[in-house]
């Protein structure tokens, strides 16, 4: 009996969204692909239909999984997303010849250590952390086991190479190729006084290299740790260590796919 081969596809709640994952489902189904109602574990690849914020909320919400993505994207920027909606004959075709790479994309994670409690946060993008109220936040960073700043301002981001083209490069941070395996550290308004010197650009760092962010002071310790663009709040933080996350996100890219040609497609 032939194994059968299963295709999660997910997309947002845009009229768009659904239309398209529903004629990719039937698409699949008359060249022999199941497509399930639910996630499946089994399955051999997720589609996501929508954009990359899309993308992003699926990844999290099945937990980091070891299948590969292909994103069709009905969004606006759409970095991550490899298809668009009337390319999904020519990506079926492509797909059942195996004319495609897979890509794989480090992580980012943030260890948040609150009195002898210690909880983990992952992300494909970047992790963010902020004062918990729109206010000037103290913090003293070091790497590695170097202290090298006593920080203030709104906050600090760590962004992974996939995610320097997002809300790093918004910032002001350096566009880096995924190939990469490096960690950005990008300052959200940093400022500088006779009391707190802050880097007022990006710093790069290598693998195997930490991050260690303290909280100054006592009003510091409530602060917001901010995931892919998904927030949570802390009351009293004690430190929070950010360092290559354990996953590895796997997209598909068809041939001709080129993260420069990409870059200036989108930007310029």
């Amino acid at each position: 009996m032939e194994e059968k081969r299963i295709i999660n596809i997910f997309s947002n709640s845009s009229s768009i969204s659904k239309e398209t994952r529903n004629v990719l489902k039937q698409k699949l189904e008359k060249c022999g692909f199941v497509v399930p109602r639910h996630f499946d574990p089994a399955a051999e690849l997720i589609v996501c239909v929508g954009g990359d914020g899309s993308f992003l909320k699926t990844l999290h919400r099945y937990e980091f999984p070891d299948i590969p993505f292909v994103g069709v994207n009905t969004g606006h920027l759409g970095f991550f997303q490899e298809l668009y909606p009337d390319q999904l004959d020519e990506f079926i075709f492509k797909y059942k010849q195996g004319e495609y790479e897979v890509q794989d994309l480090k992580t980012v994670e943030a260890s948040v250590t609150v009195g002898e409690k210690e909880c983990a946060k992952v992300g494909l993008n970047e992790i963010v952390i902020k004062g918990a109220r729109s206010q000037l936040v103290h913090l003293n960073m070091s790497i590695g086991d170097s202290f090298i700043e006593r920080f203030s301002g709104d906050g600090i981001l760590v962004a992974t190479s996939a995610g320097s083209t997002a809300y790093n490069y918004a910032l002001g941070g350096s566009i880096v190729d995924p190939r990469l395996n490096l960690l950005q550290i990008t300052p959200i308004s940093p400022m500088n006084t006779t009391a707190y010197r802050s880097f007022t650009s990006s710093v790069l760092l290598p693998s195997g290299l930490t991050v260690n962010i303290y909280p100054e002071n006592e009003d510091d310790r409530g602060m917001l740790v901010v995931v892919d663009g998904m927030e949570q709040r802390f009351s009293s933080i004690d430190k929070v260590t950010v360092d290559i996350g354990p996953n590895i996100v796997r997209l598909l890219r068809m041939e001709n796919y080129d993260f420069w040609t990409k870059v200036k497609s989108k930007f310029l």
